[in-house]
């Protein structure tokens, strides 16, 4: 009688210890706290589709890191200034912005970074003024490394740099790619989503042969995940045949507490820090992290 329990209690405690994929789930510990900060590590989040969880995840995962004491920048690279405002910041009302800095060699990026209700958390803004730049840059000299000699000044005072980018592959994504160290692709469990996803692969492909070799991709994000629905769970079995190991462990469900934060103007982490979407965002800082893909 008495095995039976016991025997119902490993099978739990095993199927806890798998992802959704059924992989095996490891220990991602919490991460050491650092002597020194510096240099950063650029990461970019790219899907030219919208709604995937791009700004979301920037904000969340900012936060996260932040949380255990890395120094992170956030870099709004998206016109609608969605990951500004996400953090508090009404870019409308600014002065300067990251437009500023990709068109003017005169600006300086300490006057444009911004500092956000987070510790170890700031910002660099955009607004609708950024939309001109990709049009401008086109004639400009070294045009696809713009992003690059912005950030440059300011490489060794953070640890993690996050590069929100805009829904489509033009040249400001072109540029965050260009700066980057890797990407990180958030990727909504649906099946419009992952059709896009190879079109965004050959992408990276070509600027890491082209313009930056050092360039590859530290994960696929599944977001919007709802283990009920039959169709998230084949789009992220799927995900895993094509992908393998790309495809993260740590997983984001659907919830309406991310718009709900982003209405606050606020990370998940703060907002409902005992949540699960803020669970899911801190152990995908700290996932990243034992990957080697942030510091």
């Amino acid at each position: 009688m008495s095995s039976q329990p016991s025997s119902g209690t490993s099978a739990v405690a095993e199927a806890a210890l798998l992802d959704p994929v059924g992989r095996l789930l490891p220990h991602f510990p919490i991460p050491a706290l650092l002597s020194s900060h510096g240099p950063a590590r650029i990461i970019a989040l790219c899907n030219q589709k919208g709604g995937v969880g791009k700004t979301t995840t920037t904000i969340n995962l900012a936060a996260a890191l932040a949380e255990y004491g890395r120094r992170v920048l956030v870099v709004d690279l998206d016109p609608q200034g969605a990951a500004s405002v996400g953090l508090g910041v009404s870019p409308h009302e600014l002065d300067l912005t990251i437009y500023n800095l990709l068109m003017e060699r005169s600006a300086s990026i300490t006057d444009v970074v911004c500092s956000t209700g987070i510790e170890n958390l700031d910002l660099l803004p955009a607004n609708i003024d950024l939309s001109a730049a990709e049009v401008q840059l086109v004639g400009e000299v070294a045009r696809e490394s713009a992003l690059s000699r912005v950030l440059r000044p300011v490489l060794d005072d953070y640890d993690v740099i996050l590069v929100d980018c805009q829904p489509s592959l033009g040249l400001l994504t072109v540029n965050a790619l260009t700066a980057a160290h890797g990407v990180l692709i958030p990727l909504e469990c649906e099946f419009f989503a992952l059709r896009g996803v190879a079109l965004l692969v050959e992408t990276i492909e070509k600027v890491r042969d082209r313009l930056n070799p050092r360039l590859e991709v530290d994960g696929i994000l599944a977001t919007m995940y709802d283990p009920r629905t039959l169709h998230s769970r084949e789009v992220i079995n799927r995900v895993k045949e094509a992908f393998g190991d790309t495809l993260l462990h740590t997983v984001v469900g659907r919830t309406v507490k991310f718009p709900d934060s982003s209405i606050a103007a606020e990370p998940i982490t703060t907002y409902a820090p005992t949540h699960s979407g803020a669970i899911a965002y801190r152990q995908l800082a700290r996932e990243l992290v034992a990957r080697g893909d942030a510091a």
